[in-house]
C-alpha cells in the first residue's frame, strides 16, 4: 500500500515535467478530504456510471497486456501513449483510468487532471472489475451496453 502512495506523491510533487503545470499545482494546493474521495471510483460505482453514460473506462496497460485480456468496452490507451492520444478522450464524461491494481491508473489520473480533465482511478483495478462482472451481473451489463 505504501508504494502506491509513494508513486502518487512522486508524480504529483517531484517530476520537472509537472513543476510548471499550474492546473496540477492548483489541484494539489486545494487538495482536501473531498478531493481524496472524488479522485477514486470503485468497480461498482464505475458500472453504475457507465450504465448512466456518465463515464468512460480507459485501460492504460501496455498493448501486450490489453491484447492478452481486458474489458472489451474500455478505451485502450497505454499510459505511455496518453500524452499523444488525449484527443481520443471524451470531454463530457468522467474518465476512469484502470490497470490490474491501481499504480499506473493513479499516474494516468494525475496526468489527466494536470490537463484539466475530470479523471478518477479505479480503486480495485481491473481485477476488482472482473469480480463484479460475473454471471448474471455480466449478462445484465452486456445487455445494458448493447441497448445504449
Amino acid at each position: 500500500m505504501k508504494q502506491y502512495y509513494f508513486v502518487l506523491m512522486m508524480v504529483l510533487l517531484c517530476p520537472p515535467a509537472f513543476a510548471s503545470d499550474t492546473v496540477l499545482e492548483e489541484y494539489v494546493k486545494a487538495f482536501d478530504y473531498d478531493s481524496r474521495l472524488e479522485m477514486k471510483t470503485s468497480s461498482k460505482q464505475l458500472l453504475d456510471m457507465l450504465e448512466d453514460g456518465k463515464a468512460v473506462l480507459v485501460d492504460i496497460r501496455f498493448k501486450e497486456e490489453q491484447e492478452a485480456w481486458g474489458p472489451s468496452f474500455a478505451l485502450k490507451i497505454p499510459l505511455n501513449e496518453l500524452p499523444v492520444r488525449l484527443s481520443e478522450l471524451p470531454k463530457d464524461k468522467i474518465i476512469v483510468t484502470a490497470c490490474p491494481h491501481k499504480d499506473r491508473a493513479i499516474i494516468a489520473m494525475s496526468y489527466l487532471r494536470s490537463k484539466g480533465l475530470p479523471a478518477r482511478y479505479l480503486t480495485d483495478g481491473l481485477i476488482g472489475l472482473v469480480e463484479n462482472l460475473r454471471g448474471d451481473d455480466a449478462l445484465y451489463f452486456l445487455k445494458m451496453l448493447n441497448d445504449q
